[in-house]
Protein backbone atom coordinates (compact mmCIF):
# COMPACT_ATOMS: atom_id res chain seq x y z
CA UNK A 1 0.00 0.00 0.00
CA UNK A 2 1.11 3.38 -1.18
CA UNK A 3 2.25 5.83 1.70
CA UNK A 4 0.03 7.96 1.32
CA UNK A 5 -2.74 5.59 1.79
CA UNK A 6 -1.45 4.45 4.73
CA UNK A 7 -1.46 7.92 6.21
CA UNK A 8 -5.03 8.64 5.04
CA UNK A 9 -6.23 5.95 6.49
CA UNK A 10 -4.55 6.58 9.70
CA UNK A 11 -5.52 10.77 9.74
CA UNK A 12 -8.73 9.85 9.52
CA UNK A 13 -9.01 7.50 12.09
CA UNK A 14 -7.08 9.64 14.70
CA UNK A 15 -8.86 12.54 14.73
CA UNK A 16 -11.94 10.91 16.47
CA UNK A 17 -9.56 8.94 18.92
CA UNK A 18 -7.75 11.88 20.35
CA UNK A 19 -9.04 12.08 23.98
CA UNK A 20 -9.98 14.99 25.59
CA UNK A 21 -11.21 15.64 29.30
CA UNK A 22 -14.44 16.80 27.86
CA UNK A 23 -15.88 16.33 23.90
CA UNK A 24 -18.28 17.98 22.17
CA UNK A 25 -20.35 18.12 18.92
CA UNK A 26 -21.88 20.79 17.14
CA UNK A 27 -25.17 20.92 15.00
CA UNK A 28 -25.46 17.51 13.46
CA UNK A 29 -22.10 16.52 13.08
CA UNK A 30 -21.18 12.79 14.63
CA UNK A 31 -17.22 13.96 15.71
CA UNK A 32 -16.83 14.50 19.04
CA UNK A 33 -13.99 16.79 19.55
CA UNK A 34 -12.99 19.51 21.71
CA UNK A 35 -13.27 22.45 19.43
CA UNK A 36 -16.01 22.50 15.85
CA UNK A 37 -13.18 21.66 13.21
CA UNK A 38 -13.90 23.63 10.37
CA UNK A 39 -10.91 23.39 8.02
CA UNK A 40 -8.42 20.91 7.12
CA UNK A 41 -4.83 21.22 5.80
CA UNK A 42 -2.95 18.21 4.71
CA UNK A 43 -0.25 18.23 2.51
CA UNK A 44 2.48 15.19 1.11
CA UNK A 45 5.03 17.47 0.24
CA UNK A 46 3.85 19.84 -2.05
CA UNK A 47 0.54 17.90 -3.07
CA UNK A 48 -2.93 17.54 -0.79
CA UNK A 49 -3.32 14.39 0.42
CA UNK A 50 -6.86 13.80 0.15
CA UNK A 51 -8.58 13.43 3.61
CA UNK A 52 -11.75 13.57 4.53
CA UNK A 53 -13.42 13.72 7.92
CA UNK A 54 -16.76 14.33 8.78
CA UNK A 55 -17.81 15.81 5.80
CA UNK A 56 -14.74 18.25 5.32
CA UNK A 57 -12.37 17.68 2.51
CA UNK A 58 -8.77 18.21 3.11
CA UNK A 59 -6.65 21.10 1.13
CA UNK A 60 -4.11 23.70 1.82
CA UNK A 61 -6.16 26.66 2.71
CA UNK A 62 -6.23 27.79 6.61
CA UNK A 63 -7.14 30.98 8.79
CA UNK A 64 -5.82 32.82 10.84
CA UNK A 65 -6.55 34.71 14.23
CA UNK A 66 -10.06 34.44 15.41
CA UNK A 67 -10.51 38.16 15.56
CA UNK A 68 -9.06 39.31 12.18
CA UNK A 69 -12.22 37.39 10.80
CA UNK A 70 -13.07 33.85 8.74
CA UNK A 71 -12.43 35.85 5.77
CA UNK A 72 -8.86 36.11 6.07
CA UNK A 73 -6.87 32.86 4.58
CA UNK A 74 -3.69 31.70 3.98
CA UNK A 75 -2.37 29.20 1.15
CA UNK A 76 0.23 26.66 2.79
CA UNK A 77 2.15 25.94 -0.59
CA UNK A 78 4.62 23.38 1.42
CA UNK A 79 4.96 22.16 4.92
CA UNK A 80 8.18 24.02 5.28
CA UNK A 81 6.77 27.05 5.08
CA UNK A 82 3.63 26.38 7.48
CA UNK A 83 4.81 28.55 10.57
CA UNK A 84 5.91 31.17 8.88
CA UNK A 85 2.22 31.55 6.48
CA UNK A 86 1.09 31.37 9.77
CA UNK A 87 2.25 33.94 11.75
CA UNK A 88 1.26 35.97 8.38
CA UNK A 89 -2.29 36.08 10.11
CA UNK A 90 -1.44 36.28 14.01
CA UNK A 91 -0.93 32.27 14.77
CA UNK A 92 1.98 31.49 16.12
CA UNK A 93 1.98 27.48 15.46
CA UNK A 94 5.45 27.05 17.39
CA UNK A 95 4.42 25.64 20.81
CA UNK A 96 8.18 26.06 21.84
CA UNK A 97 8.30 29.67 20.70
CA UNK A 98 5.26 30.53 21.96
CA UNK A 99 6.24 29.63 25.74
CA UNK A 100 9.48 31.77 24.92
CA UNK A 101 7.98 34.65 23.68
CA UNK A 102 5.18 34.65 26.25
CA UNK A 103 8.11 33.83 28.82
CA UNK A 104 9.89 36.85 27.94
CA UNK A 105 7.01 39.17 27.68
CA UNK A 106 6.06 38.43 31.61
CA UNK A 107 9.93 39.15 32.57
CA UNK A 108 10.00 42.53 30.51
CA UNK A 109 6.17 43.98 31.51
CA UNK A 110 7.71 45.81 34.10
CA UNK A 111 10.60 47.17 32.59
CA UNK A 112 11.30 49.94 35.77
CA UNK A 113 11.25 46.72 38.27
CA UNK A 114 8.97 48.41 40.31
CA UNK A 115 7.07 45.00 40.16
CA UNK A 116 7.58 41.69 38.87
CA UNK A 117 5.55 38.66 37.61
CA UNK A 118 5.48 35.73 39.45
CA UNK A 119 6.00 33.30 36.35
CA UNK A 120 4.36 30.12 38.01
CA UNK A 121 5.70 27.22 35.64
CA UNK A 122 2.93 25.55 35.39
CA UNK A 123 0.68 28.16 34.83
CA UNK A 124 3.15 29.09 31.72
CA UNK A 125 2.73 26.02 30.40
CA UNK A 126 -0.84 26.12 30.52
CA UNK A 127 -1.54 29.54 29.30
CA UNK A 128 0.82 28.23 26.44
CA UNK A 129 -1.69 25.84 24.90
CA UNK A 130 -4.18 28.56 24.98
CA UNK A 131 -3.22 31.34 22.75
CA UNK A 132 -2.24 31.97 19.10
CA UNK A 133 -0.99 35.40 19.23
CA UNK A 134 -0.46 35.80 22.75
CA UNK A 135 0.24 39.53 24.18
CA UNK A 136 0.68 40.43 27.53
CA UNK A 137 -1.06 42.96 29.21
CA UNK A 138 -1.12 44.72 32.68
CA UNK A 139 -4.42 44.73 34.79
CA UNK A 140 -5.97 45.22 38.42
CA UNK A 141 -8.35 44.11 41.17
CA UNK A 142 -9.31 46.22 43.71
CA UNK A 143 -6.97 46.99 46.48
CA UNK A 144 -9.18 46.37 49.13
CA UNK A 145 -8.71 42.80 48.49
CA UNK A 146 -5.41 42.79 49.38
CA UNK A 147 -6.50 41.95 52.93
CA UNK A 148 -7.11 38.59 52.16
CA UNK A 149 -4.66 35.79 52.37
CA UNK A 150 -1.98 35.66 49.21
CA UNK A 151 -2.80 32.50 48.35
CA UNK A 152 -6.86 33.01 48.28
CA UNK A 153 -5.97 35.81 45.72
CA UNK A 154 -3.64 33.92 43.79
CA UNK A 155 -5.59 30.59 43.50
CA UNK A 156 -8.26 32.77 42.29
CA UNK A 157 -6.47 34.59 39.83
CA UNK A 158 -4.79 31.73 38.57
CA UNK A 159 -6.12 28.18 38.42
CA UNK A 160 -9.65 30.38 37.63
CA UNK A 161 -8.82 32.90 35.38
CA UNK A 162 -4.56 31.79 34.37
CA UNK A 163 -3.73 35.23 35.41
CA UNK A 164 -0.31 35.65 36.39
CA UNK A 165 0.01 37.65 40.14
CA UNK A 166 2.18 40.29 40.53
CA UNK A 167 4.84 41.26 43.66
CA UNK A 168 6.66 44.37 44.34
CA UNK A 169 10.02 44.77 44.84
CA UNK A 170 9.91 43.56 48.29
CA UNK A 171 8.29 40.43 47.22
CA UNK A 172 4.60 41.44 48.98
CA UNK A 173 1.34 40.44 46.55
CA UNK A 174 -0.13 43.68 45.03
CA UNK A 175 -3.67 44.45 43.59
CA UNK A 176 -1.91 43.91 39.87
CA UNK A 177 -2.21 40.92 37.80
CA UNK A 178 -0.65 40.35 34.06
CA UNK A 179 -3.24 37.94 31.59
CA UNK A 180 -1.82 36.53 28.25
CA UNK A 181 -4.36 38.06 25.70
CA UNK A 182 -5.14 36.34 21.88
CA UNK A 183 -7.11 39.18 20.81
CA UNK A 184 -6.14 42.18 18.73
CA UNK A 185 -3.34 44.20 20.79
CA UNK A 186 -4.86 47.11 19.50
CA UNK A 187 -7.56 46.45 21.72
CA UNK A 188 -6.54 46.09 24.94
CA UNK A 189 -7.39 48.43 27.04
CA UNK A 190 -11.31 47.05 26.23
CA UNK A 191 -10.05 43.24 26.73
CA UNK A 192 -8.10 44.59 30.13
CA UNK A 193 -11.50 46.15 31.41
CA UNK A 194 -13.22 43.16 30.23
CA UNK A 195 -10.87 41.22 32.56
CA UNK A 196 -11.00 43.10 35.52
CA UNK A 197 -14.55 42.87 35.22
CA UNK A 198 -14.22 39.31 35.29
CA UNK A 199 -12.23 39.05 38.43
CA UNK A 200 -14.08 41.43 40.68
CA UNK A 201 -17.04 38.76 41.45
CA UNK A 202 -14.70 36.33 42.05
CA UNK A 203 -12.79 37.75 44.94
CA UNK A 204 -16.00 39.39 45.80
CA UNK A 205 -17.15 35.52 46.81
CA UNK A 206 -13.98 34.68 48.53
CA UNK A 207 -14.25 37.99 50.90
CA UNK A 208 -17.49 36.95 51.64
CA UNK A 209 -15.96 33.46 52.75
CA UNK A 210 -13.30 34.72 54.82
CA UNK A 211 -15.02 37.59 56.52
CA UNK A 212 -18.41 34.74 57.44
CA UNK A 213 -15.86 32.18 58.59
CA UNK A 214 -13.85 34.29 60.54
CA UNK A 215 -16.69 35.48 62.55
CA UNK A 216 -16.37 32.32 64.65
CA UNK A 217 -12.61 30.76 66.25
CA UNK A 218 -11.27 28.05 64.42
CA UNK A 219 -12.31 25.69 67.40
CA UNK A 220 -16.41 25.93 67.18
CA UNK A 221 -15.48 24.39 63.53
CA UNK A 222 -14.21 20.99 64.99
CA UNK A 223 -17.34 19.73 66.33
CA UNK A 224 -19.03 20.50 62.89
CA UNK A 225 -16.66 17.45 61.90
CA UNK A 226 -18.84 15.28 63.19
CA UNK A 227 -21.30 15.43 60.21
CA UNK A 228 -18.42 14.56 57.49
CA UNK A 229 -17.76 11.00 57.03
CA UNK A 230 -14.10 10.04 56.24
CA UNK A 231 -14.74 6.54 55.48
CA UNK A 232 -17.81 4.55 56.48
CA UNK A 233 -15.94 2.11 58.55
CA UNK A 234 -13.58 3.99 60.46
CA UNK A 235 -15.90 7.40 61.58
CA UNK A 236 -16.45 10.62 60.61
CA UNK A 237 -13.62 13.46 60.76
CA UNK A 238 -14.43 14.46 64.03
CA UNK A 239 -13.60 10.64 65.33
CA UNK A 240 -10.36 11.17 63.17
CA UNK A 241 -9.11 14.16 64.83
CA UNK A 242 -9.64 12.49 68.26
CA UNK A 243 -7.30 9.64 67.13
CA UNK A 244 -4.77 12.02 65.84
CA UNK A 245 -4.82 13.95 69.19
CA UNK A 246 -4.17 10.79 70.83
CA UNK A 247 -1.38 9.39 68.43
CA UNK A 248 0.53 13.06 68.75
CA UNK A 249 0.02 12.89 72.32
CA UNK A 250 1.80 9.64 72.69
CA UNK A 251 4.27 10.72 69.92
CA UNK A 252 5.40 13.28 72.07
CA UNK A 253 6.11 11.27 74.79
CA UNK A 254 7.81 8.89 72.64
CA UNK A 255 10.31 12.27 72.14
CA UNK A 256 10.00 13.29 75.45
CA UNK A 257 8.76 16.82 74.85
CA UNK A 258 8.21 19.39 77.46
CA UNK A 259 4.67 19.67 79.10
CA UNK A 260 4.37 23.17 76.82
CA UNK A 261 5.30 21.63 73.79
CA UNK A 262 3.27 18.84 74.09
CA UNK A 263 0.03 21.01 74.58
CA UNK A 264 1.08 22.95 71.47
CA UNK A 265 1.23 20.12 69.26
CA UNK A 266 -2.26 18.63 70.70
CA UNK A 267 -3.56 22.12 70.10
CA UNK A 268 -2.67 21.44 66.62
CA UNK A 269 -4.01 18.06 66.02
CA UNK A 270 -7.22 19.22 67.47
CA UNK A 271 -7.42 22.13 65.10
CA UNK A 272 -5.98 20.57 62.27
CA UNK A 273 -8.74 19.36 59.89
CA UNK A 274 -11.16 22.14 61.17
CA UNK A 275 -11.24 24.26 58.32
CA UNK A 276 -12.48 21.54 56.29
CA UNK A 277 -16.19 22.45 57.62
CA UNK A 278 -15.66 26.28 56.71
CA UNK A 279 -17.45 28.43 53.91
CA UNK A 280 -14.61 28.67 52.19
CA UNK A 281 -13.72 25.34 52.03
CA UNK A 282 -16.71 24.15 50.82
CA UNK A 283 -16.19 26.16 47.18
CA UNK A 284 -14.63 23.75 45.34
CA UNK A 285 -12.06 26.41 44.06
CA UNK A 286 -10.51 26.57 47.29
CA UNK A 287 -9.78 22.72 48.26
CA UNK A 288 -6.63 22.67 47.43
CA UNK A 289 -5.90 25.40 50.45
CA UNK A 290 -6.67 23.37 52.64
CA UNK A 291 -4.61 23.68 55.96
CA UNK A 292 -3.08 27.07 54.45
CA UNK A 293 -7.10 28.35 55.07
CA UNK A 294 -6.67 26.60 58.63
CA UNK A 295 -3.77 28.44 59.71
CA UNK A 296 -4.97 32.15 58.86
CA UNK A 297 -8.17 31.32 60.15
CA UNK A 298 -6.47 29.93 63.26
CA UNK A 299 -4.12 33.13 63.52
CA UNK A 300 -7.39 35.58 63.30
CA UNK A 301 -8.85 33.33 66.19
CA UNK A 302 -5.48 34.29 68.21
CA UNK A 303 -4.28 31.34 68.05
CA UNK A 304 -0.25 30.49 68.23
CA UNK A 305 1.83 30.95 65.66
CA UNK A 306 3.06 27.71 65.93
CA UNK A 307 -0.03 26.19 66.42
CA UNK A 308 -1.26 27.41 63.11
CA UNK A 309 1.81 26.61 61.41
CA UNK A 310 1.08 22.96 62.50
CA UNK A 311 -2.05 23.33 60.84
CA UNK A 312 -0.53 24.47 57.64
CA UNK A 313 2.10 21.88 56.95
CA UNK A 314 0.29 18.49 58.50
CA UNK A 315 -0.27 17.86 54.93
CA UNK A 316 2.97 17.73 54.18
CA UNK A 317 4.59 16.44 52.28
CA UNK A 318 2.20 16.24 49.24
CA UNK A 319 4.24 14.86 47.21
CA UNK A 320 7.36 13.27 46.04
CA UNK A 321 9.31 16.45 45.90
CA UNK A 322 7.48 18.53 48.59
CA UNK A 323 8.98 20.25 51.65
CA UNK A 324 8.74 18.58 55.00
CA UNK A 325 6.80 20.17 57.90
CA UNK A 326 9.54 22.85 59.41
CA UNK A 327 7.71 22.78 62.58
CA UNK A 328 7.46 20.37 65.24
CA UNK A 329 4.21 20.40 65.67
CA UNK A 330 3.08 19.94 61.90
CA UNK A 331 6.02 17.17 62.02
CA UNK A 332 4.10 15.36 64.98
CA UNK A 333 0.32 16.08 63.47
CA UNK A 334 1.29 15.26 59.88
CA UNK A 335 3.01 11.89 60.93
CA UNK A 336 0.04 11.18 63.27
CA UNK A 337 -2.55 11.79 60.65
CA UNK A 338 -1.01 10.04 58.09
CA UNK A 339 -0.46 6.87 60.24
CA UNK A 340 -4.18 6.90 61.25
CA UNK A 341 -4.94 7.12 57.43
CA UNK A 342 -2.52 4.59 56.63
CA UNK A 343 -3.45 1.93 59.56
CA UNK A 344 -6.93 2.69 59.17
CA UNK A 345 -7.55 2.01 55.48
CA UNK A 346 -5.36 -1.07 55.34
CA UNK A 347 -6.95 -2.25 58.28
CA UNK A 348 -10.43 -2.48 56.85
CA UNK A 349 -8.79 -4.44 53.92
CA UNK A 350 -7.89 -1.93 51.60
CA UNK A 351 -4.33 -2.05 50.61
CA UNK A 352 -3.52 -0.38 47.93
CA UNK A 353 -2.74 -2.23 44.64
CA UNK A 354 -0.42 -1.19 41.59
CA UNK A 355 -3.19 0.82 39.62
CA UNK A 356 -5.76 1.41 42.52
CA UNK A 357 -4.65 4.02 45.86
CA UNK A 358 -8.01 6.26 46.06
CA UNK A 359 -6.32 7.08 49.84
CA UNK A 360 -2.82 7.84 48.53
CA UNK A 361 -1.43 5.31 51.12
CA UNK A 362 1.53 5.24 49.41
CA UNK A 363 2.44 9.15 49.19
CA UNK A 364 1.28 8.92 53.18
CA UNK A 365 3.43 6.63 54.27
CA UNK A 366 6.40 7.76 52.19
CA UNK A 367 5.65 11.30 54.13
CA UNK A 368 5.88 8.97 57.69
CA UNK A 369 9.32 8.02 56.77
CA UNK A 370 10.42 10.98 55.16
CA UNK A 371 9.80 13.62 57.82
CA UNK A 372 10.98 10.64 60.79
CA UNK A 373 14.01 10.04 58.80
CA UNK A 374 14.62 13.97 58.18
CA UNK A 375 14.18 15.06 62.27
CA UNK A 376 16.23 11.32 63.29
CA UNK A 377 13.58 11.03 65.95
CA UNK A 378 15.01 8.36 68.44
CA UNK A 379 11.37 6.45 68.46
CA UNK A 380 10.27 3.15 67.08
CA UNK A 381 7.80 3.35 64.46
CA UNK A 382 6.36 -0.93 64.79
CA UNK A 383 5.80 0.84 68.62
CA UNK A 384 3.95 3.60 67.01
CA UNK A 385 2.10 1.82 64.43
CA UNK A 386 0.40 -0.78 67.27
CA UNK A 387 -0.34 1.76 69.27
CA UNK A 388 -2.22 3.73 66.74
CA UNK A 389 -4.11 0.46 65.62
CA UNK A 390 -5.58 0.29 69.21
CA UNK A 391 -7.09 3.35 68.98
CA UNK A 392 -9.75 2.13 66.55
CA UNK A 393 -13.04 0.99 68.03
CA UNK A 394 -13.54 -1.53 65.77
CA UNK A 395 -11.34 -5.48 66.77
CA UNK A 396 -11.29 -6.65 63.39
CA UNK A 397 -8.49 -3.59 62.42
CA UNK A 398 -6.22 -4.68 65.68
CA UNK A 399 -5.02 -7.96 64.77
CA UNK A 400 -1.91 -9.58 64.24
CA UNK A 401 -2.37 -10.12 60.73
CA UNK A 402 -2.95 -6.33 60.19
CA UNK A 403 -0.22 -5.68 62.38
CA UNK A 404 2.46 -7.53 60.00
CA UNK A 405 0.49 -6.57 56.50
CA UNK A 406 1.01 -2.73 57.93
CA UNK A 407 4.41 -3.56 58.92
CA UNK A 408 5.33 -5.20 55.62
CA UNK A 409 3.73 -2.45 54.18
CA UNK A 410 6.54 0.60 56.03
CA UNK A 411 9.26 -2.34 55.29
CA UNK A 412 8.56 -1.33 51.75
CA UNK A 413 8.43 2.19 52.26
CA UNK A 414 11.54 2.03 54.28
CA UNK A 415 13.40 0.26 51.47
CA UNK A 416 12.16 2.75 49.11
CA UNK A 417 13.53 5.73 50.78
CA UNK A 418 17.04 3.98 51.49
CA UNK A 419 17.43 3.67 48.23
CA UNK A 420 16.49 7.09 47.60
CA UNK A 421 19.75 7.75 50.12
CA UNK A 422 21.58 6.11 47.34
CA UNK A 423 22.18 3.01 49.61
CA UNK A 424 23.10 -0.11 47.64
CA UNK A 425 20.15 -3.26 47.71
CA UNK A 426 22.57 -5.66 49.92
CA UNK A 427 23.35 -2.99 52.17
CA UNK A 428 19.57 -2.09 52.66
CA UNK A 429 18.84 -6.26 53.14
CA UNK A 430 21.51 -6.76 55.47
CA UNK A 431 20.21 -3.70 58.04
CA UNK A 432 16.42 -4.35 57.33
CA UNK A 433 16.98 -7.71 58.08
CA UNK A 434 17.81 -7.43 61.63
CA UNK A 435 15.55 -4.88 62.62
CA UNK A 436 14.01 -1.71 60.59
CA UNK A 437 11.61 -0.12 63.28
CA UNK A 438 13.60 3.04 65.05
CA UNK A 439 14.96 4.83 61.85
CA UNK A 440 17.70 6.87 63.35
CA UNK A 441 19.22 3.75 64.04
CA UNK A 442 18.42 2.21 60.98
CA UNK A 443 19.75 5.13 58.91
CA UNK A 444 23.20 5.75 60.66
CA UNK A 445 23.63 1.72 60.29
CA UNK A 446 23.40 1.48 56.35
CA UNK A 447 25.45 5.23 56.18
CA UNK A 448 28.36 3.65 57.74
CA UNK A 449 28.43 -0.13 56.33
CA UNK A 450 27.91 2.24 52.71
CA UNK A 451 30.99 3.76 53.19
CA UNK A 452 32.73 0.62 54.92
CA UNK A 453 31.33 -1.69 51.91
CA UNK A 454 34.65 -0.90 49.93
CA UNK A 455 37.49 -1.35 52.43
CA UNK A 456 39.48 -3.88 51.20
CA UNK A 457 39.60 -5.22 55.28
CA UNK A 458 36.29 -5.23 55.55
CA UNK A 459 35.34 -7.31 52.59
CA UNK A 460 38.27 -10.37 54.65
CA UNK A 461 35.56 -9.37 57.65
CA UNK A 462 32.27 -10.54 55.25
CA UNK A 463 33.89 -13.39 54.38
CA UNK A 464 35.06 -14.67 57.51
CA UNK A 465 31.13 -13.51 58.70
CA UNK A 466 29.71 -15.74 55.97
CA UNK A 467 31.88 -18.77 57.50
CA UNK A 468 30.54 -18.46 60.74
CA UNK A 469 26.98 -17.83 59.91
CA UNK A 470 26.86 -20.77 57.49
CA UNK A 471 28.45 -23.46 59.70
CA UNK A 472 25.72 -22.46 62.85
CA UNK A 473 23.06 -21.63 60.05
CA UNK A 474 21.04 -24.97 61.14
CA UNK A 475 21.52 -24.66 65.03
CA UNK A 476 18.38 -23.65 66.09
CA UNK A 477 19.23 -24.05 69.57
CA UNK A 478 21.24 -20.79 71.99
CA UNK A 479 23.95 -22.15 72.88
CA UNK A 480 26.07 -21.06 76.20
CA UNK A 481 29.94 -20.94 76.36
CA UNK A 482 31.46 -23.28 78.69
CA UNK A 483 35.27 -21.40 78.82
CA UNK A 484 36.85 -24.64 80.38
CA UNK A 485 36.27 -26.28 76.61
CA UNK A 486 38.11 -23.58 74.82
CA UNK A 487 41.34 -26.07 74.54
CA UNK A 488 43.01 -24.51 71.52
CA UNK A 489 44.72 -21.08 71.69
CA UNK A 490 43.06 -20.15 68.39
CA UNK A 491 39.69 -20.30 69.98
CA UNK A 492 40.86 -18.97 73.43
CA UNK A 493 42.38 -15.88 71.86
CA UNK A 494 38.98 -15.21 69.79
CA UNK A 495 36.83 -15.84 72.58
CA UNK A 496 39.62 -13.46 74.77
CA UNK A 497 39.16 -10.84 71.41
CA UNK A 498 35.18 -11.41 71.67
CA UNK A 499 34.82 -10.44 74.87
CA UNK A 500 36.96 -7.62 74.02
CA UNK A 501 34.49 -6.36 71.27
CA UNK A 502 31.59 -6.55 73.63
CA UNK A 503 33.25 -4.13 75.87
CA UNK A 504 34.38 -2.11 73.31
CA UNK A 505 31.29 -1.33 71.22
CA UNK A 506 28.82 -1.00 74.52
CA UNK A 507 29.29 2.24 74.51
CA UNK A 508 29.25 3.65 70.57
CA UNK A 509 26.12 1.83 69.78
CA UNK A 510 24.65 3.96 72.33
CA UNK A 511 25.75 6.87 70.85
CA UNK A 512 25.28 5.73 67.22
CA UNK A 513 28.78 5.66 66.68
CA UNK A 514 28.35 3.12 64.04
CA UNK A 515 31.55 3.09 61.93
CA UNK A 516 33.56 3.38 65.43
CA UNK A 517 31.85 0.06 65.86
CA UNK A 518 32.42 -1.55 62.43
CA UNK A 519 36.37 -0.50 63.06
CA UNK A 520 35.76 -2.87 65.84
CA UNK A 521 34.54 -5.64 63.92
CA UNK A 522 37.10 -5.73 61.65
CA UNK A 523 39.69 -5.49 64.41
CA UNK A 524 38.81 -9.04 65.28
CA UNK A 525 39.00 -10.54 61.80
CA UNK A 526 42.36 -11.68 62.23
CA UNK A 527 41.72 -13.76 65.53
CA UNK A 528 38.29 -15.21 63.31
CA UNK A 529 40.47 -16.10 60.37
CA UNK A 530 42.53 -17.71 62.82
CA UNK A 531 40.66 -19.75 64.28
CA UNK A 532 38.83 -21.09 61.31
CA UNK A 533 42.93 -21.86 60.33
CA UNK A 534 43.71 -23.34 63.63
CA UNK A 535 40.35 -25.15 64.42
CA UNK A 536 37.91 -27.64 63.24
CA UNK A 537 34.53 -26.52 64.69
CA UNK A 538 32.72 -29.62 63.92
CA UNK A 539 34.79 -32.28 65.67
CA UNK A 540 32.71 -35.87 66.31
CA UNK A 541 33.08 -34.83 70.52
CA UNK A 542 29.65 -33.21 70.43
CA UNK A 543 30.21 -31.43 73.64
CA UNK A 544 33.17 -29.39 72.02
CA UNK A 545 31.31 -28.95 68.79
CA UNK A 546 28.64 -27.51 70.79
CA UNK A 547 30.94 -24.94 72.62
CA UNK A 548 33.02 -23.87 69.33
CA UNK A 549 29.11 -23.20 67.71
CA UNK A 550 28.27 -21.39 71.08
CA UNK A 551 31.56 -19.57 70.62
CA UNK A 552 30.46 -18.75 66.98
CA UNK A 553 26.78 -18.00 67.87
CA UNK A 554 28.26 -15.10 70.29
CA UNK A 555 30.30 -13.43 67.28
CA UNK A 556 26.81 -13.69 65.16
CA UNK A 557 24.96 -11.69 67.91
CA UNK A 558 27.60 -9.27 68.53
CA UNK A 559 27.93 -8.11 64.31
CA UNK A 560 24.28 -8.80 64.49
CA UNK A 561 23.67 -5.41 66.45
CA UNK A 562 24.89 -3.47 63.09
CA UNK A 563 24.07 -5.54 60.42
CA UNK A 564 23.62 -9.46 59.03
CA UNK A 565 26.85 -9.19 56.78
CA UNK A 566 26.57 -12.45 55.13
CA UNK A 567 23.68 -10.72 53.31
CA UNK A 568 27.24 -8.58 51.62
CA UNK A 569 27.81 -9.08 48.18
CA UNK A 570 31.34 -9.71 47.78
CA UNK A 571 32.83 -9.18 44.52
CA UNK A 572 33.51 -12.96 42.61
CA UNK A 573 32.18 -14.87 45.56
Amino acid sequence: MPTEQILKNWIESLLPAIPFPKKMNWGSSALEFARPVRWLVCLWGEDILPVQINGIISGRTSMGNRYSGLDKSVEITKPQEYFNALKTVQVNADRQERYELIKQQLTDIFPDKEFSVDIDEGLLQTVSDLVEYPTAVIAEFGKEFLILPEKIITSTISQNQKYFAVMDKNGKLTNKFVFISNGNPANNELIRKGNEKVIKPRLVDAMWYFQEDTKFALEAYVDKLEDVVFQAELGTLKEKTDRIVEISSYICKQLNLSEEASISAARTALLCKADLVTKMLGEKEFTKLQGYIGMHYALASGETKDVAQGIYEHYMPRGQNDELPQSINGAITAVADKLDTVCGIIGIGMLPTGSADPFALRRAANGIVQIVADRTWDIDITDVIQYVMNRFNQPKINTNENYKIILNYFHQRINWYLQQQSIDYDVIESVMHIDFGNLLHLMERARALQNFKTNEDFVKLVIGFKRVSNIIKDEKQTLEINESLLKEPAEQALHTALKTLEKDIKKELEQLKYAEVLNHLVGIRTAIDKFFDDVLVNVDDMELRKNRYALLQEIRKAFLMVADLSLIVVEGK
